[in-house]
C-alpha cells in the first residue's frame, strides 16, 4: 500500500531539481570561443570577400558587384608569374627547414638523454626568436653584402678574385632569411611529435636486427609524419604571407603575392588587393587540405 505523506506546518516544500539537456553545457563552454572567432576571424574575411568585389578608383571605393578585380587578377600573366615565384619560395623554404629542423629535433629527441638539457637546448634554438624578425632580417646584410664578412673572408683567402654578387639581393638572399626566421616553427612540432614515441619501439626493431637506417625510415618517419605536417602548415602559411623579406632581402627585384598586396594597398587599390587576398587564402586552404588529407595531425592537436 502506497504511503502518503503530509507536510507540517511550516515545513518548506521540496526544491523541484531542474536539469539542463546534455547537449547544453557543451555548447555553453564552445560559445566564448566562437563569439571570439566569429567576431575576429569570420567576420573580417567576409568583410575582404565583400570588398574584393567593389569598385574603386584612386580616391575611393564604390560598393557594388563587379568581377573586374578578380578577372584582373586570374587574367593578367604578371599576377600568374607572381603566385608561381611565391609557391617556389614555399617548396623551397619548406623543402629546407623540413630537412634542418627534422634532424634538429631527432637529435634533441633521441640523442639528447636527459630532459634538462633538452630543455637547455631547445631553449637555445629560441633564444633568437627573442628578437624582431626585421631584426634578425636585416642582420644577413652584413654578412651577405658585397663588403660583408663571408665576400671579405672569400676576397682574402683568394678563393674568389671579386666579391659575389648574388649573395646578396637576390632569391638566394630571400630564401636563406625565410630558413632562419621560420625553421624553428618546423623544429618544435617535430620534437613534440618523437618525444612522444615509445622508445620500446626503437628497441625492439633494433633487436629484430634493423640498422639504424632501418629504423629510422620504418619506425621514426612514419610516426614523425604529424608533426612534420603541422610544421609544413606552419611554414607555408608563413612564407605565403610574408613580403618584408621579400621586399628587403631582394632589393625589390623579386615579387610575392603578399608583397603585391601591400603595394596595391599603399596605392589605395583595397579592392584589387582583397581579391588578392581571397584568392591566396582558397590556394593555402586547399593546400592545407591535401596535407590533412593526407596525414591525420588530429592526434597531434
Amino acid at each position: 500500500m502506497a504511503t502518503v505523506r503530509f507536510l507540517g506546518v511550516g515545513e518548506p516544500k521540496p526544491k523541484r531539481e531542474i536539469r539542463l539537456p546534455g547537449w547544453l553545457p557543451a555548447y555553453l563552454q564552445a560559445a566564448p570561443l566562437t563569439l571570439i572567432l566569429a567576431c575576429f576571424l569570420l567576420l573580417p574575411l567576409l568583410m575582404i570577400a565583400v570588398v574584393s568585389f567593389w569598385d574603386y578608383d584612386f580616391a575611393q571605393m564604390y560598393p557594388g558587384f563587379v568581377t573586374m578585380n578578380y578577372a584582373e587578377t586570374l587574367g593578367s600573366w604578371v599576377t600568374w608569374k607572381t603566385y608561381l615565384n611565391t609557391l617556389k619560395f614555399a617548396v623551397i623554404v619548406w623543402g629546407i627547414t623540413l630537412f634542418v629542423g627534422f634532424w634538429v629535433a631527432y637529435f634533441l629527441a633521441f640523442h639528447i638523454r636527459t630532459a634538462a638539457m633538452q630543455t637547455v637546448l631547445f631553449l637555445v634554438c629560441t633564444v633568437p626568436f627573442l628578437t624582431s624578425n626585421i631584426i634578425r632580417m636585416i642582420s644577413w646584410i652584413p654578412v651577405l653584402g658585397r663588403n660583408g664578412l663571408i665576400n671579405s673572408a672569400l676576397v682574402s683567402a683568394g678563393i674568389v678574385p671579386e666579391p659575389i654578387e648574388w649573395l646578396l639581393y637576390s632569391d638566394f638572399a630571400v630564401v636563406l632569411a625565410m630558413v632562419h626566421l621560420y625553421t624553428l616553427f618546423m623544429v618544435t612540432p617535430i620534437f613534440n611529435t618523437l618525444m612522444r614515441i615509445d622508445k620500446s619501439l626503437v628497441e625492439a626493431a633494433r633487436d629484430a636486427g634493423a640498422s639504424s637506417w632501418q629504423i629510422l625510415a620504418n619506425v621514426i618517419i612514419p610516426l614523425a609524419k604529424p608533426g612534420m605536417a603541422i610544421g609544413t602548415i606552419f611554414v607555408v602559411t608563413l612564407v605565403m604571407a610574408d613580403f618584408s623579406t621579400v621586399q628587403v632581402m631582394s632589393g625589390g627585384q623579386s615579387a610575392s603575392v603578399a608583397l603585391m598586396m601591400k603595394n596595391q594597398m599603399s596605392l589605395l587599390q583595397y579592392p584589387a588587393a582583397a581579391a588578392n587576398a581571397v584568392v591566396l587564402l582558397i590556394l593555402v586552404l586547399l593546400m592545407v587540405a591535401g596535407i590533412l588529407r593526407i596525414v591525420d595531425i588530429r592526434k597531434e592537436l
